[in-house]
């Protein structure tokens, strides 16, 4: 295990305290901004002259970022909107995703991401649980939403194109995404305005909005036991607090090593995503850093072109992608000698890839843990750690982690039971949904996370299973109940089950069975209508059809049989 820095914890309980890194303090001192906007206009100012984000070979400014970013919020307050509404953002990793993410905020309003891979039926339910009175998305999922936008509260449609802020290299990058590659599926949203005119349109001058720690930054949508997806809301101190608990963390990295003058971040993880929103854009806003946006993770050739052009520092990523990497011949003659940190987290990070990553890059990965629900990062392993440990790390600071039994007890060390947070990066709740936020919030205010697990005698915690039948795919989350329900709507199926299965690629896959209604039904017919009906991750690779499905004495299917 990590070498142990002497320290008595002052609460005996927090016994993971004598194995922090040194300058790491156990609770994180009181916030110095308000508000996400503060900070960001703090950041602007502070670097206004280094690279924020670059996209396709074109960078943005702080400068230049706070610029455009002031022009989306002063559109947004010219349009009526008022603080606290909700504004959805469906883009992939493109120069426009922190201009419209940080005009948002700095409107004072709530920003709610969506995955551009959604589905109508997907996009709907979220637009209107959500009650989002903006949209923002790129003209690749216009048609999507042109399905469903008029039947939810939505009143201004934004559509940006690939090449909105590339300059004159975005004109051909656009003819390329529209007519070589037919990524433009045709589309039509009467009364939409374009990315370009909102820009060019846009007061400059914007009203003040007196935003408060408590008010509500992001509504971001994840499962539940249940199947139905409900909205975290994150608010402003929850993420301020967790960009100090990963800032205090991060600096233990140049104890031993030399801080360069401005970090690089690899963005490989799409935005929309409770990691790289926090890990990427707020740490690299925050700490004057550079994020190299990587649009198309899954087109390897591509990216690795890329990191041949910019060398990177720190690289957040998933188990998946790092496998996916080092299977590229290009990839493995790269020069790696300017990693100095690689954060494994969204899905476990398997010892074979993690050791043969360290053999061909010569950089460590260090897992961490964390859910959408806590902003995300509630533990971590320690970043001057010489080996693999396999275990999701410890409790980062102001953050209590406790393992408890079925009936709510704190386990022994070493035993099984429930991982529970407590901290201020802990979410309010569930939007709209308090019976749901019950469910998962202790008397005594920990968030219970589904996941089984244990500590040992040094405070370093280990994940075994999950008490929730959630599929992990790729690091995103998929609820059997949601699949379930999806394949039901076929007039084919009597009953099915949906389980996860090991995949080499994605870590878990979700496979289906079927009771068939109708004997003429095949794979390919249930596969096209989830297809329809499901994005791309929650779609079940493998069906198999049964004559009956195993079942409790109350009829109940029993999935872990299954399993």
């Amino acid at each position: 295990m990590n070498e142990q820095v002497a320290r008595a914890p002052s609460n005996p309980r927090k016994i993971w305290l004598k194995s922090y890194p040194p300058g790491v303090p156990e609770e994180i001192p009181p916030l110095a901004h308000r508000s996400l906007g503060q900070l960001f206009e703090d950041s602007c100012a502070r670097y206004a002259d280094r690279s924020a984000f670059t996209s396709m070979g074109k960078s943005l400014t702080f400068r230049e970022l706070e610029v455009e970013s002031r022009k989306i919020a002063g559109w947004l307050q010219q349009q009526g909107l008022e603080k606290g509404d909700r504004v959805a953002v469906m883009l992939p990793n493109v120069l426009q995703n922190p201009v419209i993410v940080y005009g948002i905020l700095r409107a004072g309003l709530t920003v709610v991401n969506v995955n551009p891979l959604y589905t109508p039926r997907e996009l709907e339910y979220q637009l209107k649980d959500s009650g989002a009175k903006a949209l923002f998305l790129l003209e690749n999922f216009a048609a999507t939403a042109q399905q469903v936008v008029s039947a939810t509260a939505v009143k201004h449609v934004v559509v940006a194109t690939m090449g909105d802020m590339l300059g004159l290299k975005g004109h051909i990058v656009n003819l390329v995404v529209r007519k070589v590659k037919k990524l433009v599926p045709a589309w039509s949203l009467p009364g939409h305005s374009s990315f370009k005119a909102v820009l060019n349109g846009a007061k400059t001058t914007l009203r003040p909005v007196d935003v408060g720690p408590h008010d509500i930054a992001f509504l971001q949508y994840t499962g539940g036991t249940t199947g139905v997806s409900k909205g975290a809301i994150l608010t402003h101190a929850n993420l301020l607090y967790n960009k100090e608990q990963m800032g205090t963390w991060l600096e233990t990295a140049f104890l031993n090593k030399q801080r360069p003058e401005q970090l690089q971040f690899l963005c490989a993880l799409p935005l929309y995503h409770i990691f790289a929103l926090t890990v990427n854009s707020l740490m690299g806003v925050a700490t004057g850093s550079h994020n190299l946006l990587i649009a198309n993770p899954r087109d390897i050739p591509a990216f690795v072109k890329e990191l041949q052009k910019h060398p990177v520092h720190i690289f957040p990523g998933l188990n998946t992608l790092f496998n996916a990497l080092m299977n590229n011949a290009d990839f493995q003659k790269l020069d790696h000698s300017s990693l100095l940190l690689v954060f494994g987290g969204g899905m476990s990070v398997q010892r074979s890839v993690a050791e043969r990553w360290l053999a061909m890059t010569g950089c460590q990965i260090t897992e961490g843990y964390g859910l959408s629900e806590t902003s995300p990062v509630a533990t971590a392993n320690r970043l001057d750690a010489k080996e693999f440990s396999g275990m999701i790390g410890l409790p980062v600071s102001s953050t209590e982690i406790a393992i408890r039994d079925d009936d709510g007890h704190d386990a022994e060390l070493g035993d099984v039971g429930e991982i529970c947070i407590r901290g201020p990066q802990v979410m309010a709740g569930y939007w709209n949904r308090p019976d749901e936020t019950a469910k998962v919030m202790t008397a005594d205010g920990f968030f219970r996370t589904g996941d089984m697990g244990y500590m040992d005698r040094q405070g370093y915690v280990k994940i075994v299973d999950r008490k929730k039948d959630m599929i992990l795919v790729s690091g995103f989350n998929v609820y059997p109940n949601e699949v379930e329900e999806v394949a039901a709507m076929h007039s084919g199926v009597l009953e099915c089950a949906a389980v996860g299965i090991a995949d080499p690629n994605s870590g878990e896959a979700v496979k289906l069975f079927v009771v068939k209604k109708d004997e003429s039904l095949t794979e390919a017919d249930l596969k096209a209508h989830c297809a329809a009906n499901l994005t791309n991750y929650k779609r079940p690779r493998v069906i198999e059809f049964r004559d009956q499905l195993p079942k409790s004495n109350v009829g109940k299917i029993l999935r872990r049989e299954l399993r």
